[in-house]
């Protein structure tokens, strides 16, 4: 596990601390079985049709790294427990169907059976479409805004039990550059959480 800094922006009022399991170079790499890269996309499963043991070996990788890395960090933290959100996916819950929201029922299913952590997997949901960064060129409906400050407080439903709680958000895919986590960890913030770490499976590698 690696560690970094998201740092405060016009989307984030305070540093956060942040863990990430592996780089994320992206490219031709999706392609490669066992990479980062590969499972990441595999558990997107954007077009939903991704072969049930493709996704049978993805879920059993993601638990794995949970397994070991989420326990770590509630060490690190010295806490005795955090309530588990996830980033919510860009298009509203029900546009996905439920073989496309493996990411947030894996996360579950293992914390379930990890000691010091609260289910808070359904605290943020997606009630209004935003815009699929990673789909940038493509046939496949892709409405809704991008990025801007405000975003996850406009087009989500955040609960009220994130109030007083020290929240680790996790996310499939951190990239600096995009800002949806920086706007969803402000959110939580708003909403009254006593404070917030982030994890993320993959980080891109930047460029700049």
């Amino acid at each position: 596990m690696n560690t970094f800094t998201i740092t405060a922006n016009e989307y984030l009022t305070q540093d956060t601390q942040a863990y990430y399991y592996s780089d994320y170079v992206g490219g031709g790499k999706w392609r490669n079985p066992g990479t980062v890269e590969c499972q990441v996309v595999k558990l997107k499963n954007t077009s939903g049709n991704e072969p049930k043991n493709d996704l049978l070996s993805a879920v059993s990788w993601l638990k794995n790294i949970l397994s070991q890395d989420l326990p770590s960090i509630l060490q690190k933290a010295n806490l005795t427990s955090m309530t588990v959100c996830v980033a919510p996916r860009a298009k509203e819950e029900g546009f996905y169907q439920p073989n496309q929201k493996l990411f947030k029922t894996t996360i579950r299913d293992c914390i379930s059976q990890l000691h010091g952590f609260e289910d808070g997997t359904d605290y943020i949901i997606r009630r209004i479409n935003t815009k699929t960064t990673h789909l940038r060129c493509t046939t496949q409906l892709n409405d809704g805004s991008m990025p801007y400050v405000g975003i996850t407080t406009d087009t989500c439903s955040i609960s009220d039990n994130v109030r007083g709680k020290d929240i680790l958000l996790i996310d499939d895919l951190y990239t600096r550059t995009v800002n949806i986590d920086e706007d969803v960890i402000q959110a939580l913030l708003n909403k009254g959480a006593r404070s917030v770490i982030f994890y993320a499976v993959g980080k891109t590698v930047s460029r700049f």
